[in-house]
Formats: C-alpha cells, sequence, structure tokens
C-alpha cells in the first residue's frame, strides 16, 4: 500500500471536492484525513489518500484531469510516521490582533523543542468594540522532558507584552 497526500490550490467554487475524491475512488484510493478551507478567497487544503501500489499512477492521471479544471494538485509520499515522544497538549490564544504575535509563539515553541502538529489561525470581531481579534489554536507534541507548566510559564512570559489570553490543556489526541 502507498499512503499520499494531495496538497490543493486553486480558485474556490462549487465542486472541488467531489472532483478531489472522484480522482481518488477512480484511483481505487480511500481518502483517509483532509484538511480543506477557503483561505484568501482561494481553495485550499490537503488530502491524505491510502491505495494499493499498483493505483499511484491512476490517481496522478486522475489529478492531472482535476488540474486541467483549474485545481493544482501535488502529489507527495506520506512519510511513515513515528511514535509520539511526548505529552500533547492544546494551546489557545486569544487577543487584539496586531501584527508579530504569531512570530513571538512560535519562536518560544520552536526554543522550547516544541513540535507544532496541528495550527489554526483566525480573525473575528470583539463583540462590544467591533475590533479585530486574533485567535490561535493548536496541538502541540511537547518533547519528553519538558512538562506543560514550562510551556505555560514560557508563553505567559510574553502574554503580557502583546496582550493575549493563552490557555494550555492536556490534548484529548494522543
Amino acid at each position: 500500500m502507498a499512503t499520499l497526500i494531495l496538497s490543493v490550490m486553486g480558485s474556490d467554487r462549487p465542486g472541488l471536492t467531489q472532483a478531489l475524491a472522484a480522482a481518488v475512488l477512480a484511483s481505487g484510493g480511500n481518502w483517509l484525513e483532509s484538511h480543506l478551507s477557503r483561505l484568501g478567497g482561494l481553495y485550499v487544503g490537503s488530502v491524505l489518500v491510502e491505495l494499493a501500489a499498483d493505483g499511484v499512477e491512476r490517481l496522478r492521471a486522475a489529478v492531472q484531469a482535476v488540474d486541467a479544471h483549474g485545481l493544482e494538485v501535488r502529489i507527495t509520499p506520506a512519510v511513515e510516521a513515528t511514535g509520539p515522544a511526548g505529552d500533547a497538549v492544546h494551546f489557545s490564544l486569544v487577543g487584539q490582533d496586531q501584527p508579530g504575535i504569531v512570530h513571538q509563539v512560535t519562536a518560544i515553541l520552536s526554543r522550547l523543542a516544541v513540535n507544532i502538529e496541528d495550527f489554526e489561525t483566525r480573525i473575528s470581531a470583539e463583540p462590544h468594540s467591533g475590533a479585530p481579534l486574533f485567535h490561535m489554536e493548536a496541538r502541540l507534541r511537547l518533547p519528553p522532558a519538558l512538562g506543560p507548566s514550562q510551556v505555560q510559564a514560557a508563553l505567559e512570559d510574553i502574554s503580557g507584552e502583546i496582550m493575549v489570553d493563552i490557555a494550555l490543556t492536556p490534548s484529548e489526541v494522543a
């Protein structure tokens, strides 16, 4: 069996997910996981697919037909996953939007050798003033020697500086 990742990007319109699903099915593949969304007016995302090794060329041919309709699809072999090293934690942040929030948070996580396994950000309007609020959600994998309280302390050092609320809780996904 082969496990592949389809990375997709193109002008958003109805039928794109169905076109991808048809390409996977036509190649004898199984759609395992995906993250698909509208971002900046474009349809973007990734799909994890499993199929028999002899179906890879059929998938490439089916994807070319999707490409012809304006959706760029790249196929990359998935990497064999290793077991979790340390604790998984859920991280959330909310604060007034300003440049540099993602940079400051990820700089601390990188310095601590924390792996970001899932990452999502969005902007919403603050209920009373309508000012832009920045939201960040992530699933983090801590190195074995690092505890959640150490990560929380490091992140709290910058929370006052960038005026955000931070929470770190055990993740439901191990």
